[in-house]
């Protein structure tokens, strides 16, 4: 008989417990975090309408977009499709509730999308994505651009990270700078050049922007652009160096100022305003971020969002800005733990396994278990009958502490708990 392949498909992720286990605390520390800044939580459709999906696409992700069909209906034909990401499902969301909801609808959504990319080391088709949004009516201030970063950089300091930045940018500047330059019509094939020039040498930038027709004062006037960051006042200076008149950058500059000043506010202050970061897809319209690693910078962008002004435009002719930013948990995971970067033993699956020596034992395990469990604590009570030595062996692969309930620890009612870490003993406190 031909055994099946039992390997996960490329591209998902499968984890071991106590791989797992980190994972999940990860993810509820991130959740936490959200709580605690007030976002409320929500689960949109794994299935969506593929015409709400492909509403705001776009580009390469629509074309990885992956679509549901029954057994007796062609692909072609398939009116449904797995989200891509959390955001466009959640524009239908607000557009279909908006009357219960209570706004600014200060929202979080922490789970699976799918996206058919070339499966490759650290890139997934089915990954966690932890995403807190923003949503107004008609209108949203400014200010809450930057509570988003703050939450999301709060949500990754509980990793214990090495030193952060978060770059900043906002479209606005960008567009104007291109206006300012006449440039309005290359304004796309720029954006995708300024994407991508941190992952090109220089030359080949250039190179990329002469090929637009570009005149050399104007290649080296896009290329001052986007190597510019630091301050605010430091990307003003630089830019009126460039410009001269700031007058068609003034919109997306008072944005930076205000977003910038509500961080300070707030004690983040590790950012950084850097015109290089751009921000692939098509429904960002104002601010847009990107948080990394500064010693690290090859792994690239650990969390991401910005400002999106229409995004349910294609829903309801009503108004609904908003402004999100996203972690993406799986990548993230992979990374940091390929980079040794995240303690992999600082989560098991199990507080406490009990291990009663006969059936005479199992009342008190059991009782003991109860009192364990009603403070808070995961535990597992060994039933098997197998020698002690092998029993400690599989405790140490999932538990933190191991319990011997004997004839001695029932006639005492006192316990010690065994560090499965360290080898040390303690009694255990009820």
């Amino acid at each position: 008989m031909k055994k099946l392949n039992t390997s996960p498909l490329s591209g998902m992720q499968e984890l071991l417990p106590t791989e797992q286990a980190v994972f999940d605390q990860l993810k509820n520390n991130i959740s936490d975090v959200y709580h605690h800044y007030g976002f409320l939580n929500i689960e949109t459709p794994i299935i969506e309408r593929t015409d709400i999906l492909l509403a705001k696409a776009g580009g390469d992700t629509e074309k990885q977009i992956y679509m549901v069909s029954k057994t007796d209906e062609s692909a072609d034909s398939a009116d449904q499709a797995l989200r891509f990401d959390h955001t466009v499902p959640l524009a239908r969301y607000v557009v279909e509730h908006n009357n219960d909801l209570a706004f600014p609808f200060q929202v979080t959504q922490i789970n699976r999308n799918f996206r058919g990319e070339r499966a490759q080391r650290g890139r997934f088709r089915e990954f966690y994505q932890c995403d807190a949004d923003i949503i107004g009516r008609e209108k949203l201030p400014i200010a809450y651009d930057a509570k988003v970063i703050s939450c999301i950089y709060a949500a990754l300091k509980t990793f214990n990270l090495p030193k952060m930045i978060i770059r900043i940018s906002n479209r606005k500047v960008l567009a104007g700078f291109l206006s300012a330059l006449n440039l309005t019509d290359k304004a796309s094939d720029i954006s995708g050049i300024i994407d991508h020039a941190e992952k090109v040498p220089a030359e080949k930038t250039r190179a990329a922007l002469a090929e637009l027709g570009l005149s050399n004062e104007l290649v080296d006037k896009v290329c001052a652009f986007m190597f510019t960051k630091g301050s605010y006042d430091e990307v003003e200076l630089r830019l009126r160096g460039i410009l001269g008149d700031l007058t068609a950058v003034a919109e997306g500059l008072s944005e930076l100022k205000e977003v910038t000043t509500v961080l300070e506010a707030e004690k983040t202050s590790n950012y950084i305003i850097d015109f290089m970061i751009i921000r692939g897809l098509d429904y960002y319209t104002g601010t847009v971020f990107e948080t990394m690693l500064e010693d690290y910078r090859e792994i690239g962008s650990i969390a991401s969002g910005g400002r999106y002004e229409n995004l349910a435009s294609n829903f309801t002719d009503q108004k609904f800005p908003g402004v999100g930013g996203s972690i993406g948990l799986t990548r993230l995971f992979f990374i940091l733990r390929e980079y040794n970067l995240i303690d992999m033993s600082s989560a098991n699956p199990v507080d406490y396994i009990i291990f009663p020596i006969t059936p005479n034992e199992y009342e008190d395990a059991f009782e003991l278990a109860a009192e364990l469990r009603a403070k808070g604590k995961s535990v597992d009570v060994d039933l098997s009958d197998r020698k002690l030595g092998d029993k400690f062996n599989r405790a140490g692969k999932i538990a933190d502490y191991a319990v011997v309930v004997g004839n001695d620890e029932v006639i005492s009612q006192k316990y010690t708990a065994k560090d499965l870490k360290t080898g040390g003993t303690s009694e255990l406190q009820l």
